[in-house]
Order: C-alpha cells, then sequence, then structure tokens
C-alpha cells in the first residue's frame, strides 16, 4: 500500500442518517421541496386544462370543475398555478446551482494554485459584492424582459456569496489534517481538491443552496411582479398576483392563490434548509 492510500481523509457525510435526524416539520418541508419538483417537472402532464386557452366563463370562484376558479379571460387558474409553479422553482434551482458551481470554484481553486491567484479572486468578488441592486435592474433594462435575462441580472449579483463561504471552506479545511497530510505527501491540484477537500465542504455549501432557494424564488416572483419576468401570457406567479390585485375586492382568488403557491415554495424551501443545517451539525 502507497504513502497516498494511507492518508485519511474527510470523512463523508453519512445521508441515510443525516435525513433520520431531521425532524417531523422540517421533514413536511423536505416532502414538500420534492413535491414541488415532481409537479414542477411534470407540470404539463399535470394541468387538466391548455393553460393559455379560454376553457370556460371569465371570473368563475372556485368549485369542482374549476377548482382555483377562472381567470379574466376564462382560463383555468389551477392549471395555470401548476405552470407557474414550473416558471418559477425551475429557475431558482438552475440559477442556484449555476451560482454555486461558478462561487465554488472561484472560492475554491485560486486558493489552490497560489496565494496571489486566490487575492486577485477575491478582489473580483468584493467588486461584485459592491455592486448595487440597481445593476440588476439596469442589466434587465438593457436586454429586454424576459425569464432568461431576470436570471442572467440575478445572478450577476448572486455567485459572489457563494464564493465567500466555499472559500471560508477551503481555509477551515486546510487547516484539518487530513489535508496537511495529502500536501506533505504532495498530492496536489484536483486530487486534492475532489478528494480531501470538497467532501468536507459539501454540507455548509449544500446548506447555503437550500436555505437560498426561498430567496431567489422571491427575487425571481418580484422581478415578475414589477414587470421584469416573462411576458404576458406567461404564467409566471408572480406576474399573476401582480395583474390580478386590481380585482382583489371583487374576484380574491386570482392574486391570492399564486401568492399563497409563492409563501407555501418558500415556506417548504426554508423548512428543509433548516432541517438539514440542524441534521448536518457534527454529521
Amino acid at each position: 500500500m502507497n504513502v497516498h492510500e494511507q492518508l485519511p481523509e474527510e470523512r463523508l457525510v453519512r445521508w441515510p442518517v443525516v435525513l433520520g435526524r431531521i425532524g417531523w416539520i422540517d421533514r413536511i418541508g423536505l416532502f414538500g421541496v420534492v413535491a414541488i419538483t415532481i409537479v414542477a417537472v411534470f407540470a404539463t402532464l399535470l394541468t387538466p386544462f391548455n393553460p393559455q386557452l379560454r376553457v370556460a366563463a371569465a371570473y368563475l370562484p372556485p368549485s369542482w370543475d374549476h377548482w382555483f376558479g377562472t381567470d379574466e379571460i376564462g382560463r383555468d387558474l389551477f392549471s395555470r398555478i401548476i405552470l407557474g409553479i414550473q416558471y418559477t422553482w425551475l429557475p431558482a434551482i438552475a440559477l442556484v446551482a449555476i451560482s454555486l458551481v461558478v462561487g465554488g470554484c472561484v472560492g475554491m481553486i485560486p486558493g489552490l494554485i497560489s496565494r496571489k491567484l486566490d487575492m486577485l479572486a477575491q478582489w473580483v468578488v468584493d467588486f461584485f459584492l459592491i455592486l448595487p441592486s440597481t445593476v440588476a435592474l439596469a442589466v434587465i433594462a438593457t436586454l429586454g424582459a424576459g425569464l432568461m435575462n431576470t436570471m442572467i441580472a440575478i445572478g450577476i449579483a448572486w455567485w459572489p456569496w457563494y464564493a465567500r463561504i466555499s472559500r471560508d471552506e477551503l481555509r477551515r479545511l486546510n487547516a484539518r489534517p487530513h489535508v496537511e497530510a495529502a500536501r506533505a505527501a504532495g498530492i496536489r491540484g484536483p486530487r486534492l481538491l475532489l478528494r480531501y477537500i470538497l467532501p468536507g465542504a459539501v454540507p455548509a455549501l449544500l446548506v447555503a443552496a437550500t436555505l437560498d432557494i426561498a430567496n431567489v424564488i422571491m427575487t425571481i416572483s418580484l422581478m415578475s411582479f414589477i414587470g421584469l419576468g416573462q411576458p404576458a401570457p406567461a404564467p409566471e406567479l408572480g406576474s399573476m398576483t401582480s395583474r390580478a390585485l386590481d380585482s382583489l375586492s371583487a374576484y380574491w382568488w386570482l392574486p391570492t392563490l399564486p401568492a399563497a403557491v409563492i409563501f407555501l415554495i418558500c415556506l417548504f424551501a426554508n423548512l428543509a434548509g433548516d432541517g438539514l443545517r440542524t441534521a448536518l451539525r457534527g454529521a
């Protein structure tokens, strides 16, 4: 057995044990996240009516035929909300995942190469962190309204936070005996990162990403609410709430139900993130 095989490694998280530590309230959030993901992926198969077509009279209240009623055109609101979950949840997951990968690479890789490159990377991160939120609005104003442009604008301001977290994890793990032993044995580059550092950084990054999903959803919904998201007639939850606010007193279900779905999505995401954070302590 060579010296590389004898090196201690960061203990991998035992996910079945971790999930068993989650309380029943947080477990509801975790199951809710799984259910929302399934609904988002198979949204087009789960809609009872075509979300874009008139299927009944306008402004019908919730009933057995139309669970969430109909909108001002006569489209089934339940079908539009199901599709709206896809327009909201999947972009949020994609945005968090991309920000996590980009921020993780910027936060870890330069620090493994050289101290000067690490300092340069942190200057770049600091520059993006101090950019005001109006820069995101300027990006959308330049590129035009649309879901993809909204994601680009939000992503510009989002990935630096993951770079900070990943760099902090790198500095913490660099002081661990198994990483020092690996360096002493001459292990460098991708093998050091993937085998000895990344397993120890995954829990913190995963918890941060899970807790961040709700923030991203709220930001996407806010952009959509003020008219900077996907243009009509796309069934985005934020824009559906915004367009129906004038009808709140007469047709309460039009703005209330999409807003309630946004609330539930964010609640489930936060409960799942809190559960993972609690369960991973000491894992």
